[in-house]
């Protein structure tokens, strides 16, 4: 199990606990491209197009094979709530406004079912 770990805040984080949230999204910018996207070149090597932002065919079919399942948690402490989901890819496009997607294409995580949760506590 690969897993991409990321924080949310709090109004993001339940939104997907809930299930009405089913994409998360990430700005192209470097730090970002760096951590999802790359492509087979003789092995995983940074994109030698740099600023593609996973736009190229080889990029987009290794970055969906670098993770399996992604994580959120809210907040920092080991005691923060978690969410364990299965990854169901990672593509470059526009997201829903409802969902926090700005106005410029992203990238779109898409996620599947939940696998796990640990320090939840219930309303």
């Amino acid at each position: 199990m690969k897993i991409l770990r990321l924080t949310l805040k709090k109004k993001w984080f339940d939104m997907v606990l809930s299930g009405d949230k089913k994409e998360e999204y990430r700005e192209i910018k470097p730090y970002w491209m760096k951590r999802l996207t790359f492509c087979f070149m003789g092995g995983f090597v940074a994109c030698k197009y740099n600023s593609c932002g996973g736009r190229h065919e080889h990029c987009m079919n290794a970055m969906n094979d670098v993770y399996t399942h992604v994580e959120f948690r809210n907040g920092y402490s080991s005691k923060s709530p978690k969410i364990l989901l299965e990854l169901k890819g990672i593509i470059v496009g526009k997201g829903h406004k409802e969902w926090g997607a700005p106005d410029d294409n992203v990238f779109i995580i898409r996620l599947g079912e939940i696998i796990e949760t640990k320090n939840i506590t219930p309303n």
